[in-house]
């Protein structure tokens, strides 16, 4: 017999006889987005009980474990906090609300809302997931912005027009990469910069949309300078 044979051996034999087993209890379910799979799917959340086998028979109580989530298609468990992570669905529900917000806002710090400014922010809220946008409705929505809230056009970033944005920006910030939060921001830099220099207004708004996608104060001065410039 080899070193050590006989106590693998024995080992074996006992986790045979003697075992754990988690018996799970389905409490709820939903959607989600399973990194596994890649892709939104159906999920369980569940709470187990742990108990000790003897041959394979449960019989005493080992306490509780979990909650867990089950992916409905691979089987695989996580911790709730894969909740988090919003579904495909909801990612590009947000990202579709979060390029029209930053639109609003800088036309609406523009003062004038000239045809290029217009135009430059339709075609971006279009690409973003609002294929029917159109110039006159963006401006149609600014008037109305203006006219509910009071805001006079061309004023400094306002508390409600910030509140707006970091209500938009702050819960998608989290899951985009940098070069997707830089790409926001520069969407609305060349919206401002349609109808000529930045003005202070503007640079305001763009720096609370900055801040509220969590970039760095010298990269939004970095990224509203590259605008600037013609590619």
């Amino acid at each position: 017999m080899l070193p050590g044979r006989g106590q693998d051996g024995r080992a074996t034999g006992l986790a045979r006889i003697l075992g754990c087993r988690t018996a799970w209890t389905p409490v709820g379910d939903g959607e989600f987005f399973c990194p596994a799979c890649g892709g939104d799917r159906n999920y369980q959340r569940m709470t187990g009980r742990r108990r000790f086998t003897l041959l394979g028979l449960p019989v005493l109580p080992r306490g509780e474990t979990g909650p867990v989530v089950e992916c409905a298609s691979c089987r695989r468990h996580y911790g709730t906090e894969a909740l988090d992570h919003p579904t495909t669905t909801r990612f590009s529900a947000m990202l579709r609300d979060a390029v029209h917000t930053v639109a609003l806002a800088v036309l609406s710090a523009g003062g004038t809302c000239a045809t290029t400014s217009l135009e430059t922010a339709a075609v971006a809220v279009r690409a973003a997931g609002f294929p029917d946008c159109t110039r006159d409705q963006l401006a149609a929505l600014v008037d109305a912005l203006a006219h509910d809230t009071g805001r006079v056009y061309g004023e400094p970033c306002a508390p409600g027009l910030a509140i707006e944005l970091h209500e938009a920006l702050d819960p998608l910030a989290p899951h985009l990469a940098p070069a997707g939060r830089e790409a926001i921001l520069l969407q609305g830099a060349r919206i401002a910069l349609a109808d000529g220099p930045y003005t202070p207004a503007e640079r305001e708004v763009l720096t609370t949309v900055g801040a509220a996608l969590t970039l760095r104060a010298e990269d939004v001065s970095r990224l509203l300078a590259a605008a600037r410039t013609p590619s």
